[in-house]
C-alpha cells in the first residue's frame, strides 16, 4: 500500500462514545490511524478492499457505516459541521448557520439545503433545531442550569423561544420533560 494521506468518513458517528467504539473497532483490527474525530479518521495509508469488509462489518455492529458517495461525504460533512456549530458558545458566532456552512464548505447554501434535505428528508434548520434540542435535554437532565441560563447557553434567544422550540419538537414542555426525567431516575442508593 502507498503512502498517502486518507480519510474515512463515517454515518451515524456523533459523539465521544462513538469516538472510543471506533477506536475500539480500529485497535481490534489493527488498524493503525492517525486522528479520530466525529464522523472521520485520518490514516497514513488506504486501505485494502478486505479491510475495509472488516471495517464495514464491524460498523454495522454498532450502527455505524462507512460513506462512499460524494453526495453523502458532502451530507456527512454538513451534520459535523452543523454539530460543531452547535456545541461552540452562541457568543462565540459572528455568523449565520448559513454563511458559517458557506464558508466552510465552498458552496452556495442553496445548493447546500437542498443536497442536505433530498438525501435526509428535512432541512438543514431541522437537523441543527434537533441538534441544539438534544443539548437542553442533557443540560436539563444534568439539573445545574436555570432554563434560562440553558436557553442563553444553547443559543436561543430567549426561554420563550427555547420553550416553543423543545415542546414543537419534543412534545413537552421544558418543565414537564424535567419532572420525568427525574421520576424515571433512581438514586444508587435506593437500587
Amino acid at each position: 500500500m502507498k503512502k498517502t494521506d486518507t480519510k474515512l468518513l463515517i454515518k451515524n458517528m456523533v459523539c465521544q462514545r462513538c469516538i472510543l467504539s471506533v477506536t475500539s473497532i480500529f485497535d481490534r483490527l489493527e488498524i493503525p490511524y492517525k486522528h479520530i474525530e466525529l464522523g472521520e479518521v485520518s490514516l497514513d495509508e488506504t486501505l485494502g478492499k478486505e479491510i475495509l469488509k472488516a471495517l464495514e462489518q464491524e460498523f454495522k455492529l454498532v450502527g455505524f457505516e462507512l460513506i462512499e458517495t460524494r453526495v453523502n461525504k458532502i451530507v456527512e460533512t454538513i451534520k459535523k459541521l452543523v454539530l460543531q456549530f452547535s456545541t461552540e458558545p452562541s457568543t462565540g458566532h459572528k455568523l449565520k448557520l448559513s454563511a458559517f456552512l458557506s464558508e466552510q464548505m465552498h458552496y452556495d447554501y442553496s445548493y447546500l439545503s437542498d443536497l442536505f434535505s433530498s438525501v435526509e428528508g428535512r432541512s438543514i434548520e431541522q437537523f441543527f433545531i434537533q441538534q441544539r434540542i438534544e443539548k437542553v435535554k442533557e443540560l436539563i437532565v444534568y439539573d445545574q442550569l436555570s432554563l434560562s441560563e440553558i436557553a442563553f447557553q444553547t443559543g436561543f434567544s430567549s426561554v420563550h423561544h427555547l420553550s416553543a422550540q423543545f415542546k414543537k419538537i419534543t412534545g413537552l414542555t421544558p418543565s414537564h420533560f424535567k419532572s420525568i426525567r427525574s421520576e424515571k431516575r433512581q438514586s444508587i442508593d435506593r437500587l
